[in-house]
């Protein structure tokens, strides 16, 4: 077989891969309509725990649950499904405000290192930094 026939196969195969993947759905980024989906989703892989509070990232691409108990849930998008986790204190390595409205989130989880999460209000962010980052020991420690 001649390399320029060798070379249009290979490319040829590539592009249908991509064009499969992209038609089939998996180039789509999945978003949260709101609070009831969030609800929703966390429900189908927590079935025990009771959210109270939704906060929603100002993309809809995460929601942080209060679960109680200084515990979160989280549904995070990620392509076109959904993470779900629930974290408390001593899952965070780092928490801090990025800046306005914005929380900078990093977990011991080695599947899902956190990240970098934007909110519509200020108070949504420090209500998050408040359930997650005082009492936790890395940062008392990191302070000393």
């Amino acid at each position: 077989m001649s390399l320029p026939v060798l070379v249009a196969i290979v490319v040829l195969g590539i592009a249908l891969s991509v064009a499969a993947v992209h038609f089939t759905g998996g180039s789509k980024a999945a978003t949260l309509s709101g609070a009831d989906q969030a609800l929703s989703r966390f429900a189908e892989d927590f079935p025990d725990e009771a959210a109270t509070t939704v906060r929603l990232t100002a993309d809809a691409k995460t929601a942080f649950l209060d679960l109680g108990r200084g515990r979160i849930g989280i549904v995070h998008g990620i392509g076109d499904c959904f993470l779900t986790r629930v974290v408390t204190p001593l899952d965070v390595k780092m928490s801090r405000a990025d800046e306005a409205n914005t929380v900078l989130l990093r977990l011991a989880d080695f599947t899902w290192k956190g990240g970098r999460f934007r909110f519509a209000s200020a108070a949504d962010a420090q209500a998050l930094l408040n359930t997650l980052g005082p009492q936790h020991l890395h940062s008392v420690w990191e302070a000393a």
